[in-house]
């Protein structure tokens, strides 16, 4: 089940939240029980064999937790880190077994007879998740949680189920006991949600067309390569961001709050800045779990060169199993080092260098979509060549460009930058938040309305993350 589809919208989300209201706020436990049932039928909806796997893995991660914290009161430290490797080795298996095996197999000269078997959704974003937890309990950051339902909430509660934002469980861990629905809250999420809504289905969706007729193309011009690169960037932006401002509403509905994922990447000055804005809960999970452990900034230059080159590579296999998705990690891994080596957080404290560095920072990341998109190494390489070879019709990249489209991509353009944010700053400031909240929540109603309108004439289109 996705957000952006009537069953969703018309059906099981009213249900459930209803549902939810109608229990007394202080039968939290109840409200906890209706929670994880409904996140398990949302995932049952699409994938009703792997729930099982989901169970299972919150299930050892509970045992594992709690022997964890038997061994932190006992003073067995021995213990303790044993158990946590042994989470962490489970843990991977079965996501490697699941998402890189059929790769790794694909690769070897003879044929591996393999079972039929798809990949689970969401199982990159809940494995995480769930390890967060476990480790969290190792290094005592976090009290262990005796409760199974309320730890099964916290893995599979359905708004940030499939595609994240990745919570970490110290930042949830006393709502799952204790939260309010308030009128304010469910105000908010209401127009968070259908903001993200709008940024899934009138954006994203609008882009995704140049953006697959371009990559799909034998031998696109320079025009329609760059404009397929650029609306690429623009549809994963939407798409994302859209999902994670829909999971952030939906969690604001039900008394939960949960962390921003995104802080308008693209007006990043360094790669390292885009990192501080783009998949700020992934982001989070690497340097927490694997950076700092690894020594971080505490260590050499060189060393810290390695580390952080050795990070991008883990964050571009998490996102898939293809050398496409490598090369984009060591692609922005080489680029921080660079970074690093030219000493670009100087520069960037400098006003005249911001444009520049802006616009470098902007051409970096698409080239880097390109070949995140691309279905291979050389298809991607292949793309960014005819980015770069003049000649070629603009004729071929007109045709997509009708006045909707044009008129939705520089509304995308221009809310890909902090606009928002400002007009909403300079209203509070002058005692006017009440003003900007009742013209946002009006101006929700017709997006909504244009939202169902636009669902109900187009064909499936789940959100990019999915496949992750």
């Amino acid at each position: 089940m996705v957000f952006s589809s009537t069953v969703f919208l018309f059906l099981f989300l009213p249900a459930v939240w209803l549902l939810y209201l109608l229990i007394p706020g202080r039968y939290i436990l109840a409200r906890n029980v209706l929670l994880g049932a409904a996140s398990l039928l949302f995932y049952a909806y699409g994938e009703p064999i792997y729930i099982v796997i989901m169970l299972l893995s919150v299930l050892f991660n509970y045992c594992v937790a709690r022997s964890i914290g038997t061994a932190i009161q006992a003073g067995d430290d021995r213990r303790r880190h044993l158990l946590a490797v042994f989470a962490v080795v489970i843990n991977l298996l079965i996501l490697g077994f699941f998402k890189y095996v059929p790769w790794l197999c694909s690769l070897l000269p003879f044929d591996v007879p393999l079972p039929g078997l798809s990949l689970p959704v969401g199982i990159s974003f809940y494995t995480f998740q769930v390890l967060s937890y476990v480790l969290d309990v190792s290094r005592k950051q976090c009290r262990v949680q005796k409760n199974y339902f309320n730890l099964l909430l916290y893995i599979s509660f359905f708004p940030q189920l499939i595609a994240g934002p990745i919570v970490a469980y110290d930042d949830i861990e006393a709502q799952l006991s204790s939260r309010t629905v308030t009128l304010g809250g469910t105000a908010d999420g209401i127009r968070r949600f259908v903001l993200g809504l709008s940024k899934k289905l009138l954006i994203s969706n609008t882009a995704a067309v140049i953006a697959d007729a371009a990559f799909a193309a034998a031998a696109p011009s320079a025009a329609l390569a760059w404009a397929g690169a650029l609306c690429y960037s623009i549809q994963i932006y939407f798409d994302f961001s859209g999902y994670s401002d829909m999971a952030i509403g939906l969690a604001s509905m039900f008394g939960f709050s949960i962390r921003e994922n995104f802080n308008y990447p693209y007006s990043a000055v360094t790669i390292r800045d885009f990192w501080r804005r783009w998949h700020i809960s992934l982001t989070d999970w690497f340097r927490t779990y694997v950076y700092i452990p690894l020594g971080g900034n505490r260590c050499s230059s060189a060393r810290t060169i390695c580390n952080r080159i050795f990070v991008f590579f883990l964050t571009g296999i998490w996102h898939g199993a293809n050398f496409t998705y490598i090369l984009w990690g060591l692609w922005h891994g080489g680029l921080m080092m660079l970074e690093r080596v030219c000493a670009f957080d100087k520069l960037e404290k400098k006003r005249v260098w911001q444009i520049p560095l802006r616009i470098y920072t902007l051409l970096c990341v698409v080239l880097g979509f390109v070949m995140f998109r691309a279905p291979s190494v050389g298809a991607g390489f292949a793309f960014i060549g005819h980015m770069f070879t003049p000649g070629g019709s603009a004729a071929d990249v007109l045709q997509y460009f009708s006045p909707y489209a044009v008129t939705v991509l520089l509304a995308g353009l221009v809310l890909s930058a902090p606009v928002f944010p400002a007009l909403r700053r300079a209203c509070c400031a002058r005692g006017l938040e009440s003003a900007w909240n009742g013209t946002v929540s009006v101006l929700c109603i017709p997006l909504f309305l244009w939202c169902v309108m636009t669902l109900a004439s187009s064909a499936f289109n789940p959100f990019i993350y999915y496949i992750f």
